[in-house]
């Protein structure tokens, strides 16, 4: 089974923010290995733009640097790379006043596609569409990416949503969130919408509930002072949950196409009731051993900032009804891991009798690490001596079923710029749907704040605050394990 390379029509990319560390970590090597794979040639242009005082022949030394470090392939093929860092050129820019700008406008052509991804602070993003529309650089085929955080809160994302508006129409803005181009976040729709047997058991008929769980076995590392203005709750509620609780929860789109697909999504957001103060728990890890505790990493003894959230949530429609989702996510906790799991309800009627046990179907959507699909289902044990039941699983690891070759999947942000390119907006967030989500976000924080209690203390190394497991006990449920 070899992955289609399809190639994307010649292309104008300029990076604002093109020495930063997320254009170093993450941009560039993504242009590499797509050029690499051969999805575009050299016939591209690629311009870093930023405030640092260098030339070109500095910004390629610099790129060069980068890919040794987070495409170390590149080292391997010289050549290759060599090609590569030809496309590249260098702007001195700055995006509140007119340097640089005139120069940047030189360097873009008039035929090819234009794209500028926006790898910089919030707070510049509305100087850079002005510039941009002010130097005519925003043709009919510009597009814009912006990262997240879009906004702070629902008035910041509707002021910024506002101000882009005004330079750029809806279908030009690309706002990435790099979860979406993971292989398996997809393939969530691919499970849903491409296969027969599940779509008439995904209800609250039969679904008891889903648990949502992205762990971090890190802390916040060298971001402690963006994260303590930021938390769990705005950094990954907000944006990375909603996006996979809106593809498991959402209906099935008339088409495959944007805005048919995120037509659905922010259904399932505006379907969202609010939850209960009971229903939401936080928490903050503690230091153990030589491992510092949150406070001590982002500097702040008496910080109440969260850094792991848990919520039980409800959709509030005639597919889900009744049917509870619980939501958590944390740092420092006991693996790595991210999955969705989908548990079904019992047998109706069990006709092997009590001593045989409870079973029940689970299917389990693993994101990270170790990429694949599991599905539970119940099986005699084998052996004399009666029916006694055992849950086995039933397991597609992509590595095993599809061959190592086959599990070297394009880093999320390889496929979202080239659908960038493509001006496919499939997996990019629209306006109205940042929005929503803050609406539905906000008022929890908000009771959080009003509360003004201190984020319950949990263990490193451990799953979270005991009030999280409670959050589900108190229901006759568990938690999945957390384990790598």
């Amino acid at each position: 089974m070899a992955s289609r390379v399809i190639p994307v029509d010649p292309f104008d990319l300029v990076i604002f923010g093109g020495t930063g560390d997320l254009a170093r970590r993450k941009i560039l090597p993504a242009l590499y290995r797509r050029f690499v794979a051969g999805q575009f040639g050299a016939d591209t242009r690629l311009t870093g733009a930023a405030r640092s005082e260098m030339d070109s022949d500095s910004y390629r030394a610099l790129v060069r640097d980068a890919l040794d470090e987070f495409a170390p392939e590149a080292a391997a093929d010289t050549a290759c790379r060599d090609a590569f860092l030809d496309m590249l050129a260098y702007v001195k820019l700055d995006a509140r006043s007119t340097e640089g700008w005139e120069t940047l406008a030189a360097r873009l052509r008039a035929g090819p596609i234009r794209a500028f991804y926006f790898s910089v602070a919030p707070g510049l993003f509305g100087d850079l569409a002005e510039r941009l529309h002010r130097h005519g650089l925003a043709d009919d085929s510009a597009r814009i990416v912006v990262e997240k955080p879009f906004g702070h809160d629902l008035d910041s994302a509707h002021t910024l949503n506002r101000t882009l508006a005004r330079y750029f129409d809806e279908g030009h803005i690309y706002r990435i969130d790099h979860y979406l181009g993971k292989e398996t976040v997809q393939n969530l729709m691919a499970i849903r919408f491409g296969n027969v047997l599940f779509e008439p058991l995904w209800n609250s008929q039969y679904v008891d509930h889903i648990q949502i769980t992205v762990a971090e076995s890190v802390g916040v590392g060298g971001r402690g002072d963006y994260y303590d203005r930021v938390g769990t709750m705005r950094d990954m509620v907000q944006n990375h949950l909603m996006q996979l609780l809106c593809l498991i929860a959402m209906e099935p789109p008339a088409r495959f196409a944007p805005d048919s697909v995120r037509d659905e999504k922010l259904k399932v957001i505006r379907a969202l009731e609010p939850v209960a103060r009971a229903d939401a728990v936080r928490g903050q890890y503690e230091g153990e051993g030589d491992q510092p505790g949150y406070r001590d990493q982002v500097g702040n003894a008496e910080s109440t900032t969260e850094s792991f959230v848990a919520l039980k949530v409800h959709v509030s429609n005639w597919r889900w009804a009744g049917t509870p989702f619980y939501l958590r996510t944390g740092k420092r906790l006991r693996a790595r891991t991210s999955e969705i799991a989908v548990v079904f309800k019992d047998a109706p009627h069990s006709i092997f009798g009590a001593e045989a046990g409870r079973h029940r179907n689970i299917l389990i959507i693993r994101l990270q690490p170790n990429e694949g699909i599991e599905l539970g289902v119940t099986i005699k044990e084998p052996g004399p001596g009666g029916m006694r039941l055992v849950d086995v699983p039933l397991d597609m690891t992509f590595a095993e079923a599809l061959g190592p070759e086959e599990t070297d999947f394009p880093d999320a942000y390889e496929r979202l710029i080239m659908d960038v390119i493509r001006g496919n907006q499939t997996l990019f967030m629209r306006g109205d749907e940042v929005e929503a989500a803050w609406a539905w976000t906000d008022p929890i924080i908000a009771g959080w704040d009003a509360d003004g209690e201190a984020p319950l203390a949990y263990a490193t190394g451990s799953a979270g605050p005991e009030d999280a497991l409670m959050l589900m006990h108190r229901d006759g449920r568990r938690w999945r394990e957390i384990r790598p």
